[in-house]
């Protein structure tokens, strides 16, 4: 099956751009704009909006249409297969099945200083009318915050005996997140730590493709919850200690 953007009519392919140039507003910055759309391979390109963006730079949003389709038979992707249970459910897991409190730490590590997403999970009160790790029966949530370093994150795992790690990367200017998202995993291998715990990634662009390409067992991304991650983490921590 074969489908293009829609705009206006099915399959005519509208799409809708937008970027900052490194240069000042003028009538010569919104035909550059034209010319950056133009190089991908947008047609008719047309800029509907542009603003100054700073000193010596200035913003666009361009519409325009692409000529090509894609072929949705042909994608592939890896997904993580949520079976989120209930607060209730996910309690009675631990306590008929693993039958111990199980250890959760959790941070921002790195130079990150982002905690709404760690905390969303993590603190009492959660998010959305979702509460969070440390009002679960049968969890001891242990959140860091942030700017954790992760020979401090995987100290405190060992110290702690945590079963789950959870890691939340924001920042991501020049892929810092990835960087840190992999020194993580090799610090832990080399502390022969890497099996012993579940490793999981969360943020705004982390999605569990990338996380397992990174070698974690698990990765979130926006829209969820903390009974989606302790549903997977519970559930996997049952699996493996029938192994």
């Amino acid at each position: 099956m074969k489908i293009k953007p829609y705009g206006d009519t099915l399959n005519d392919g509208a799409v809708q751009v937008s970027f900052t140039l490194p240069i000042p507003l003028s009538a010569k910055a919104v035909q550059a704009a034209k010319e950056v759309a133009k190089s991908m391979g947008l047609t008719d390109p047309s800029v509907v909006h542009s603003e100054v963006a700073g000193d010596q730079f200035s913003f666009f949003v361009v519409y325009g249409a692409v000529k090509t389709s894609i072929d949705l038979d042909k994608i592939k992707v890896v997904e993580l297969q949520k079976t989120s249970k209930t607060k209730k459910e996910i309690e009675q897991l631990i306590e008929e099945k693993l039958k111990r409190d199980i250890v959760f730490v959790g941070a921002s590590t790195g130079t990150d200083a982002h905690t709404v997403g760690i905390d969303a999970i993590m603190n009492m009160k959660g998010f959305d009318g979702h509460y969070g790790l440390e009002r679960y029966l049968g969890i001891k949530a242990i959140n860091l915050g942030s700017q954790v370093s992760n020979e401090e994150f995987v100290r405190i795992a060992r110290e702690e005996k945590a079963d789950v790690l959870l890691v939340s990367q924001t920042v991501t200017q020049k892929e810092v997140h990835l960087k840190n998202l992999i020194e993580l995993v090799e610090l832990l291998e080399s502390e022969g730590m890497r099996k012993d715990v579940l490793l999981i990634a969360g943020g705004a662009r982390i999605t569990h493709e990338l996380a397992k390409e990174l070698g974690y067992d698990a990765g979130f991304g926006p829209g969820s919850y903390a009974e989606d991650v302790a549903s997977f983490a519970i559930e996997e921590l049952i699996k493996r200690k029938g192994e």
